[in-house]
C-alpha cells in the first residue's frame, strides 16, 4: 500500500494518491492532472476511482479531466448532484483498491456533502482519514460557505459536530489524518503548519475537538471571528458542480504570444487586465501602466482570488520569460480561464519597443523613520487586521489588502500614502492596485514591518496574537 499526500504550498491544499496491487485512486485532485496519471504510469498502475470531499470553494479540482483521461468513474458523497456523470456513494459504502479498502462517511458541515474516506489497510485495521475540510489539523472546516436560506450557519455548524463526534473521533487514536488543507488556506480559521497528524493527538489539541465540550459551545467557538470569505468562492463551487473546460484549451488560449503592439492593442480592444507577475522589488522599478503586481513567487492563486473580483476578466501576462505556462495554468487553479495571451520576452520586450512605463517610489524603513519624525504622514498598513491589533506604526490607519477594492474612496489622492505590510509582498500589490486606480503619489515601505522594526518609528505596544484569539 502507498499513501502520498501531494501538498500545493500557494493553495494550501493537499491532495492524495493511494496505491495497491496495481490499483490507484486520487483524492481531490488539483486541476493539471498530468502528474497524477503520470505517476500511476510510472507505477504501471490504473487509476480506478477519482474521489472528491465536497465541491471545493478555494479551488477548481481536476475531477472532468482526470476521469476523461482515466476513464475513472468520480465518486461523491451523499447529497451530492453535480451536474456530470458521478456516483453518489451511500454512507458507509466500501470501494476497494487492491487490497485496501476506503470506506465512505458521511460528513456534513463545511458542506452538506462533505464526506471523509477512511482507509482500510491489508489487513483489516483503520489507517488513516482523508477528510478533506471536515477536519483539520488544529482546527475543523468553516460551516458558512454552504449556508442557504433555510440552512443557517449555526445549522451546519451543529452538522459538523454531529460529524465529528459520531463518525470521526470515535476512530482508534492511531488513525492518522490527512486533511484537504494547511495553514494559510481561507477554509478554517487557525490551521496547523503540521499537514497530518495523529487523530488521538487532535482529540489533545484541535480546540474542536475536546473531550467536555458541549454542541452550543463548539457552534459558538467555530462560528465566532470568521472572516467574509474571498469572493471567488461560490465560483468555483459552481464550477466544480457544473463543469469547465478542460484546463489543455485554458492553457492553449492563455499562451498566446504577443508582441509589445499586439499585446497593448489586445489590451485596448478587450479591456483587459494587465497581470504583471514578477517580483515585486523588480516590478516597481517599471512596469506597464495600470497594470498589477501580483507576485507569482508568493501566495500567488488566492491573491488573485481575493482582488480580481470578475472571475470572467480577460487577462493579460507579464512574467519573467519563461514561468508563462506556470501563471496561466496557476490562475487556471482558481478558476480564472479567461487568460488571452502573454507579453514574449516578458517586459523587457515592452522597454525595448519605446512604450511608455510607470514605477512606485520606494522608501527605505529608516529613510522612513527619518521623515516620520519630522512630519505627520499618511501611512497605512495593508496587514491582517489581527495581524494589526498585534503591532503597528503609530496612527497608521488598516487597509487589510483583502478588502482593498471597497475602501479606496476612504483615502485622499491628493496626500502621498505610505503603505507597508509584513515584508513587502503585499504592500506592492496594493500600492500597484492604488496606482492603476489613479492614487499617483504611493509610496512603498521596502522591507515592511520586517524593517521598521528595526527603526525607531513609534509603535503601539506588542499584543501576543494568541490572546487576541481568545
Amino acid at each position: 500500500m502507498i499513501v502520498e499526500q501531494i501538498y500545493t504550498g500557494c493553495l494550501a491544499q493537499g491532495a492524495y494518491y493511494i496505491e495497491s496491487e496495481g490499483e490507484a485512486v486520487v483524492i481531490d485532485p488539483l486541476r493539471e492532472v498530468a502528474p497524477y496519471v503520470e505517476k500511476a504510469k510510472r507505477r504501471g498502475a490504473k487509476i480506478k476511482y477519482v474521489l472528491e470531499t465536497h465541491f471545493h470553494a478555494d479551488f477548481v479540482s481536476g475531477h472532468l479531466d482526470l476521469s476523461r483521461i482515466t476513464g475513472a468513474p468520480i465518486v461523491f458523497g451523499p447529497n451530492a448532484k453535480p451536474n456530470f456523470e458521478a456516483h453518489i456513494a451511500k454512507d458507509g459504502e466500501e470501494l476497494k483498491i487492491g487490497k485496501v479498502t476506503l470506506k465512505v462517511l458521511h460528513t456534513p458541515g463545511h458542506t452538506m456533502e462533505s464526506t471523509t474516506y477512511l482507509l482500510i489497510d491489508e489487513e483489516g485495521k483503520e489507517n488513516a482519514v482523508f477528510s478533506g475540510d471536515t477536519l483539520f489539523i488544529g482546527d475543523v472546516g468553516r460551516p458558512d460557505l454552504a449556508a442557504k436560506s433555510h440552512l443557517s450557519v449555526e445549522d451546519l455548524a451543529g452538522h459538523l459536530f454531529d460529524s465529528l463526534r459520531s463518525k470521526i473521533m470515535t476512530l482508534p487514536d492511531d488513525v492518522i489524518v490527512y486533511p484537504g488543507h494547511g495553514a494559510g488556506s481561507a477554509c478554517g480559521k487557525n490551521m496547523s503548519k503540521e499537514t497530518t497528524d495523529t487523530l488521538g493527538h487532535q482529540k489533545e489539541t484541535n480546540y474542536a475537538l475536546r473531550a467536555n465540550m458541549t454542541r452550543d459551545e463548539f457552534i459558538k467557538e467555530v462560528t465566532d471571528g470568521l472572516a467574509p470569505p474571498p469572493v471567488y468562492f461560490p465560483e468555483n463551487v459552481m464550477m466544480n458542480k457544473m463543469g469547465y473546460e478542460s484546463v489543455d484549451k485554458v492553457l492553449s488560449r492563455g499562451l498566446q504570444k504577443l508582441s509589445a503592439e499586439g499585446f497593448e492593442a489586445a489590451a485596448n480592444e478587450t479591456e483587459a487586465l494587465v497581470l504583471d507577475t514578477r517580483d515585486p522589488n523588480v516590478f516597481s522599478k517599471g512596469f506597464i501602466p495600470n497594470s498589477i503586481n501580483i507576485g507569482i513567487d508568493g501566495s500567488f492563486a488566492p491573491w488573485v482570488g481575493a482582488l480580481i473580483l470578475d472571475i470572467k476578466q480577460p487577462i493579460l501576462i507579464v512574467a519573467e520569460p519563461g514561468r508563462e505556462e506556470e501563471v496561466v495554468t496557476r490562475l487556471a487553479r482558481v478558476g480564472y480561464d479567461n487568460t488571452i495571451g502573454y507579453l514574449e520576452g516578458g517586459f523587457a520586450t515592452w522597454q525595448q519597443a519605446g512604450k511608455e512605463i510607470d514605477i512606485i517610489d520606494n522608501v527605505s524603513a529608516a529613510d522612513f523613520s527619518t521623515k516620520y519624525s519630522k512630519e505627520k504622514l499618511e501611512v497605512i498598513d495593508v496587514r491582517k487586521p489581527s495581524e494589526f491589533a498585534a503591532e503597528h506604526v503609530e496612527d497608521a490607519k488598516n487597509l487589510a489588502l483583502d478588502f482593498i477594492n471597497d475602501h479606496m474612496a476612504d483615502f485622499d489622492k491628493e496626500k502621498p500614502l505610505y503603505l507597508y505590510c509584513a515584508g513587502g509582498y503585499r504592500s506592492m500589490i496594493a500600492s500597484s492596485i492604488l496606482k492603476a486606480r489613479g492614487w499617483d503619489n504611493v509610496i512603498n515601505i521596502e522591507g515592511g514591518w520586517k524593517a521598521i522594526e528595526q527603526t525607531s518609528v513609534p509603535r503601539t505596544d506588542y499584543v501576543c496574537p494568541t490572546t487576541l484569539q481568545k
